[in-house]
């Protein structure tokens, strides 16, 4: 998993850059996303549902979890 380009947001503060959500982009259409402060744990989904679940957080869908 090293072997991926990890991006990281344009809004991550780039001098405390280690609370940040990283994404990674795979050929085969799968998507990785990590936290900076803990790489070990990698998340995985298709670049389809993780573009469903960001449409569905700006919409607001998922406020009345917090």
């Amino acid at each position: 998993m090293s072997n991926f380009s990890w991006q990281k947001s344009s809004y991550s503060n780039a001098e405390g850059g280690n609370n940040c959500l990283e994404l990674a982009a795979s050929a085969d259409d799968i998507r990785h996303l990590r936290e900076s402060d803990d790489p070990s744990i990698i998340v995985t989904t298709t670049a389809t549902k993780l573009r469903a679940f960001i449409l569905g957080a700006k919409a607001g869908e998922f406020d009345h979890l917090l």
